[in-house]
């Protein structure tokens, strides 16, 4: 892969993996509107490393709270905050799993992966966003998280697996639609990215391990790195904006994006 490609492909993972717009409907389209060819399997699971490094790095304290909390988890006391969030986070992640292997095993993930799925989801869920968010509740802290409400955000999270749907934007949508704050919402859309990420990262990178040689590892690292340090960007400004700005910004660009590639996907 060229440099320019490289780059095209890790710093739109990175801004996207964190903001409401669905990254995975971005990476999709790249193909379809430009003459580059797919990125393939190797620069997926690269990126996905670098954008996992931004929320962890971001998140430390609720993460490091979070690792201190798991061999409590793993002999069934859920006594402690670490313990508790570990808890839920695992729990939240085992939708997007169990139908996500589902998908792939069938083959409906690459069937899903159409111009027209991805500009219908952008749209659809686009509205359903500024729905709840202008109609919800804003009571609830990161801190109120309950086993209901991660089994909740958990189902949501799994309809990302769509293109287009956008996983931060979904497990967003469940959160204020259960009355979390925007913050708080945002928040735990981040904690349960982690989890998620690493999971499809790990999938992704057994499949890619026994082909990979010397050039596809330098591309990697440096995809890597570019999504890490656009996606830490990304992650910081937005959540300073929503301390005082909602997520319609998001929905107008999903609608926008959406109308457009419906005009492509009909021509």
């Amino acid at each position: 892969m060229t440099l320019a490609h490289l780059f095209l492909v890790a710093v739109i993972q990175g801004i996207t993996e964190f903001l409401p717009v669905s990254s995975s409907g971005h990476l999709a389209l790249i193909p379809h509107l430009t003459n580059l060819p797919d990125q393939g399997q190797t620069i997926d699971v690269a990126v996905h490393v670098g954008t996992l490094g931004a929320v962890v790095l971001f998140f430390w304290q609720d993460v490091r709270m979070g690792l201190a909390g798991v061999p409590r988890m793993l002999t069934g006391r859920i006594d402690t905050p670490g313990a508790k969030l570990a808890f839920l986070l695992a729990i939240a992640t085992i939708p997007a799993i169990a139908i996500g292997l589902v998908l792939k095993l069938t083959g409906l993930n690459d069937a899903m992966r159409s111009v027209k799925v991805i500009a219908w989801t952008m749209i659809l869920f686009g509205l359903v966003l500024y729905w709840v968010d202008q109609k919800g509740p804003a009571e609830k802290k990161a801190d109120d998280w309950t086993l209901r409400d991660a089994i909740v955000m958990g189902l949501w999270q799994a309809l990302a697996l769509i293109p287009g749907t956008s996983r931060s934007g979904a497990t967003i949508s469940g959160a204020r639609a259960l009355g979390y704050a925007r913050h708080d919402a945002a928040k735990l859309s981040m904690l349960m990215s982690i989890p998620t990420i690493f999971a499809s990262g790990v999938l992704l990178g057994s499949e890619v391990v026994a082909t990979a040689n010397m050039q596809v590892a330098k591309d990697g690292a440096i995809a890597a790195v570019l999504a890490f340090v656009s996606a830490l960007l990304a992650l910081s400004l937005m959540m300073r904006l929503l301390q005082s700005v909602s997520f319609t910004p998001y929905v107008i660009y999903r609608i926008v994006l959406g109308a457009v590639l419906l005009f492509i996907a009909y021509q």
